[in-house]
């Protein structure tokens, strides 16, 4: 089910719980109780690890159900098309020994409802060539999430039926999601350091680190950069900003999408292009075609071939490219490795460029 890692390296992975003491759960009124996240590391291992493969939809076959079950709301389908997904294994190893080196970090929110793993195969990629993926599950808006003592959060988001107002929540999703992600940067610098216990002490490079994000958490990731200037760069995976207050950020941005109809989201391309525009660096936006909001998931290798759905890239294709096109934007921004970014991203897609603005532009590209 999983195409394995191209890179030199082999792919551990652990799983984290943690509890960021100075936020309040904003979905509850219980007293006490504070926001905690789960977090899928992706990394580096020897090449030659070897040891069990690691589930795909959770660390244990229960967790994996659970899991399971909360998607099958998320994505619209029957129970018995996840089948394959609980019992398939991905290529990392749990709790792997990390590779020696420094490696720049990426931590991905997932789409709304969508959980920690639904980039895996993008993960293990990027992870195979020298990168560390910390991918986050937003507890009361991911599916469902399973904690260390075994209780199970499942989502409480709910769409309206007002457009209003489905906005307006959306907005707070996306600014809680936006503080996860800078409190889980803020982990993996003390992971790093050795205060809290893992298998990469000593291996992070908190200096070189990207927020993605797919569909509400790629607008959580541009938030999340525009509010929190320690990340160096953004990966947009055809989400919508839900920014009330957007203003100039610093870092570049990749922004992949699918073939938008303004007839059926006309405010999409306007308000990103938007967004895009505030960077005081160049920033990229790819129209993929042949692509659907999922494609850039892991969604085409468990779902049926349904276009509409997963797009028509078959089951990989939409992978290769997602794949490819971030690795060559990571590379660039986080690396520092030569190459004019727009000639080696035009073979991608329908390539717009957003150049910064200068004094007396409009702010279009």
């Amino acid at each position: 089910m999983f195409p394995g890692p191209s890179g030199p390296y082999a792919v551990g992975t652990a799983v984290m719980q943690w509890t960021d003491a100075s936020r309040p759960e904003p979905a509850t009124d219980e007293p006490g109780d504070h926001r905690t996240v789960v977090v899928q590391l992706w990394y580096p291992a020897p090449k030659g690890t070897a040891g069990p493969r690691a589930r795909y939809l959770g660390r244990t076959e229960r967790e994996a159900r659970t899991v399971a079950d909360g998607l099958t709301g998320y994505l619209g389908v029957p129970a018995f098309l996840l089948d394959d997904a609980v019992r398939a294994r991905a290529g990392a190893v749990y709790d792997a020994p990390a590779a020696p080196g420094r490696f720049p970090i990426v931590l991905l929110s997932p789409g709304l409802e969508g959980v920690r793993t639904q980039n895996t195969a993008w993960a293990e990629e990027l992870a195979g060539h020298g990168y560390v993926v910390a991918a986050l599950d937003h507890p009361y808006d991911s599916a469902a999430v399973v904690l260390d003592d075994g209780r199970t959060i499942r989502t409480r988001v709910v769409a309206t039926g007002d457009d209003e107002e489905d906005r307006r929540l959306a907005t707070g999703w996306t600014a809680v999601r936006a503080a996860d992600l800078s409190f889980v940067l803020t982990q993996l610098g003390r992971l790093d350091r050795g205060e809290i216990r893992g298998p990469l002490t000593g291996r992070l490079d908190t200096a070189r680190a990207a927020a993605t994000g797919h569909s509400i958490g790629g607008g959580a990731a541009l938030r999340a950069a525009r509010q929190d200037p320690r990340f160096a760069a953004v990966i947009n995976l055809d989400g919508y900003p839900y920014d009330p207050a957007p203003r100039p950020y610093h870092q570049p941005v990749l922004a992949l999408t699918h073939p938008v109809d303004p007839a059926d989201n006309p405010s999409y391309i306007p308000r990103l292009t938007r967004i895009l525009s505030l960077s005081t660096s160049e920033s990229y936006r790819i129209t993929v075609p042949g692509t659907a909001h999922l494609t850039f998931t892991d969604a085409p290798l468990y779902l049926p071939p349904v276009p509409s759905v997963v797009g028509s890239l078959g089951r990989t294709g939409g992978l290769s490219v997602t794949t490819a096109a971030t690795r060559v934007f990571l590379d660039a921004t986080l690396r520092d490795q030569p190459g004019d970014l727009s000639t080696l991203l035009r073979p991608y897609g329908d390539l717009t460029v957003h150049r910064p603005a200068r004094k007396g532009d409009t702010g279009r590209p």
